[in-house]
Formats: C-alpha cells, structure tokens, sequence
C-alpha cells in the first residue's frame, strides 16, 4: 500500500498551522449556516476527523455548546496545540491521536462526522470515507470539503499568467502522491454508492470579495512556505512561479 501521509513532512511544518488557522477564518462565515441547517439531537455527539490544530472541532463546540466534541489527528504536535488553545472548554472538546483509516471507534458513534480538507491529500479516500461513514450513526450527517484545483483560478498579471501552471502541476503532484486534487467533482459519485439516504452539495467560494485581503495573502504565504521552498539553482521566473505553488 502506498503510504498513508504521502504530504508528512508539508503538514507537520510549522506554515501549516498558519494555513489552518486563516483557511478557518475564511471559510467558516460561509460554512456555519451549513452546520445549523443539520437537526442535531440535544447532545450530539460530534467527530472531526483530521482535526488539525483544532480550529473547526472548537467552533463546533462553541456552536453546540451542548455537544460533546472529538478531533482526531496523527501530528501529536497539532494535537498539543490544540489542546493548550482550547483548555476552556474543558470535557466537552477532546483531542485524540488516530488515523482516518483505521478508526477506533465502534459502529454508529457520532451524529455528526466532519473531514474538511483531507481526502484530497491521501491516498485511497474511499477508504477513509467508508470508515467516516460506519462511524456515523442513522439518520446522522457526514460533512466533507473535498477540494478540486480544477477550482482553483487566479488573474493573469502583467508577466506571469497561473493558468498553465494550475492546469499541469496538480495533477502531476497527485500522479506522485497517488492522491487525488480533483475529487472534489467526483465526490458525489463516491458517496452515492456508498448508498446513504441523501446526498447533497454545496459549494463555498473564497476570493477577495469574501474573504479579506490579510487572510487570503496569508493562506497563500503559508501555502507557500510549506510546499515551495526556493531552489537557489532556478532563475528569477522558475522561482516566481514555484513560490506561487501552494
């Protein structure tokens, strides 16, 4: 089998915990109405499954302050930042180290089950996805973000046009990590199957007219120091275009 965290080393650097925190901010002003639409039970029982450094299981359990919230992760580092940030809500938000693949949980667990932003970056997500999906109790919720870079579009400057560069890269990068960049449009097709009672889809938009400037040149200043280090050997133009990888 392929390994499981083929992105380790982009992940555990320290950007990335920059990346979570602005990709939160920008995000959840959209994402919350979605939340508040699901008919939780009184205390629901909630998963974050790839939980990160805790940024969307704390908003979750500050927007069911009656729910009882488990984030999962395999950076322990992650893991004690999240619990050092989110000590104030006490029992109800518990940070434990698991992997989506094998989860230890039993049967029917959860009511709501959430995984933002991970099945594009590992391998086999439908695996993970089934594992997501025996957790989650009848008549329950699985909430995903499943990215597409397909979906990704920048404007053309003065000397660098992107358009080449998203259209080639992604997909070269996922042939060498055996991932998938552009489930995000197949992932309706993978959930039917799997054939649970309802399966809708929802899109979330973030550009500079929704999200503000500071935190969208920080996501990209983060994407660009975790994934585009410089190659001191390239030209100014090779190394313009690798710093606007991720």
């Amino acid at each position: 089998m392929a390994d499981l965290n083929p992105q380790a080393k982009q992940m555990a650097d320290e950007s990335m915990v920059r990346n979570l925190e602005a990709q939160a901010r920008a995000i959840w002003p959209q994402e919350m109405p979605l939340f508040k639409r699901y008919r939780l039970p009184a205390k629901p029982q909630i998963l974050d499954a790839g939980c990160g450094t805790g940024e969307l299981a704390s908003r979750l359990a500050e927007l069911f302050p009656t729910a009882r919230v488990l984030g999962i992760n395999i950076i322990d580092a992650h893991l004690e930042l999240a619990r050092s940030r989110y000590a104030r809500l006490g029992a109800r938000l518990h940070f434990e180290h698991q992997s989506v693949f094998e989860l230890k949980i039993p049967d029917r667990s959860f009511d709501l089950t959430v995984c933002r932003h991970v099945i594009h970056s590992i391998p086999h997500p439908e695996k993970v996805i089934g594992e997501l999906v025996r957790v989650t109790r009848s008549g329950g919720y699985l909430h995903l973000i499943a990215e597409d870079y397909g979906m990704l579009h920048f404007q053309r400057g003065a000397s660098l046009d992107p358009t080449a560069f998203w259209n080639a890269v992604p997909k070269a990068f996922a042939a060498g990590t055996g991932t998938d960049l552009f489930i995000g449009r197949n992932i309706f097709s993978i959930l039917a199957e799997m054939k649970l009672e309802e399966v809708t889809v929802e899109y979330i938009v973030v550009d500079t007219l929704r999200t503000p400037r500071e935190t969208f040149a920080t996501l990209i200043e983060a994407w660009r120091d975790g994934y585009a280090p410089i190659d001191r050997r390239a030209d100014s133009d090779h190394q313009g275009i690798g710093r606007c990888v991720l």
